[in-house]
């Protein structure tokens, strides 16, 4: 498993707690798509241990390096470490593949900004899910991750049959002096409440939810509730080049196969070149997406493709991330591809005056 990195600042990344960075001050959950709740649920780690998160520089990088040394100074640190569960436990118990909100790669991409030093990916197996609550925080937590301090979700849930609580959690860890902070639910105002009401409904914020919105592209909500632009990375392939032909030439995207994909249509996005430095502001190029099958050219395979407005170099073979800003409209089928050519150019006219350009 690769140490990913970016502009120095690296996140080791390890399925196995023997070869895990101790000691450790633990994060425990899922954390697919890394959203406004699991920050809450992160930032004690960080804090306590004096950990800052690096911000945004502008560059996007996914490139592996080496195992860091542990120098005699160096262990004595205490490791700021996500742990969570691969594959998802829902994708365990029912056979079926997940897509996810944050595939590995993007998942370490946004532990690395917020500071994180380590994620432990906990294979999740039939020997994992006999573990009693107890045999949890003694295994796994004290005696092979020698945690000393933990932080959880106020909803998480542990050992056999998810017996466990996090109250319990605080209580086991407590018969070895290992403080647990239970970080209350984040929640949104929730925008289906009755508009009749006056009170403020509030929903708690989770992948589920996102997932549901991004599924209605509603993408400015799923944003809010991410705490960040939702974003696709991928690799530019060679396609029909039918945008070409049209004067919109576009770059296709070769996704993760476990990437969750929104509401077909078509976006206002910003675009990086993965591992390239980019223009001096530092905001990406600009354009618009199209998610879907192209049924006016009779498409049947699924295609994300984003045209970059006054882009004229070569992409391929190039990684791109692309951030989603704001659903323009969903795909529809057009009687000919000169009515298509027209709608591209109105789409990319709404597009510049979302960005204001």
């Amino acid at each position: 498993m690769p140490n990913l990195s970016q502009n120095g600042c690296s996140v080791w990344v390890t399925s196995s707690t023997q070869l895990a960075l101790t000691p450790t001050a633990v994060a425990l959950g899922k954390f697919d798509g890394v959203h406004r709740g699991h920050q809450r649920v992160i930032q004690p780690i960080l804090e306590d241990i004096g950990t800052r998160g690096h911000g945004d520089t502008g560059t996007f990088s996914l490139s592996a390096s080496p195992r860091p040394n542990l120098s005699a100074s160096s262990k004595d640190r205490i490791y700021s470490t996500v742990v969570t569960f691969d594959p998802h436990p829902q994708e365990f118990f029912t056979g079926q593949p997940r897509t996810l909100l944050t595939p590995l790669d993007e998942k370490v991409q946004q532990l690395r900004s917020l500071g994180v030093e380590q994620l432990v990916l906990l294979p999740f197996d039939k020997d994992l899910c006999a573990l009693s609550p107890e045999e949890f925080v003694e295994k796994i937590l004290v005696e092979q991750l020698q945690a000393v301090q933990i932080s959880v979700g106020q909803d998480f849930r542990f050992g056999s049959r998810r017996t466990g609580t996090a109250k319990d959690l605080q209580v086991l860890a407590a018969k070895y002096n290992i403080p647990v902070t239970i970080v209350s639910l984040e929640t949104c105002a929730d925008s289906q409440a009755s508009q009749s009401s006056d009170a403020t409904e509030e929903t708690r914020i989770s992948s589920s939810l996102i997932r549901d919105i991004l599924a209605n592209g509603d993408i400015q909500q799923a944003n809010k509730l991410l705490g960040r632009p939702y974003t696709l990375i991928g690799t530019v392939i060679k396609g029909q080049q039918l945008g070409r032909t049209l004067g919109f030439p576009t770059a296709n995207l070769q996704l993760p196969k476990d990437k969750f994909l929104p509401h077909q249509g078509v976006y206002a996005v910003r675009v990086f070149i993965v591992g390239e430095t980019l223009d001096i502001a530092g905001n990406g190029y600009l354009g618009v997406m199209n998610i879907g099958n192209r049924p006016t050219v009779n498409g049947i395979c699924l295609s994300v493709e984003v045209h970059i407005f006054d882009w004229f170099g070569d992409l391929y073979g190039k990684k791109l991330a692309v951030q989603l800003e704001k659903f323009l409209r969903p795909e529809q089928k057009f009687p000919n591809l000169e009515a298509l050519k027209t709608q591209i150019q109105l789409d990319c006219t709404a597009a510049r005056a979302f960005f204001g350009c």
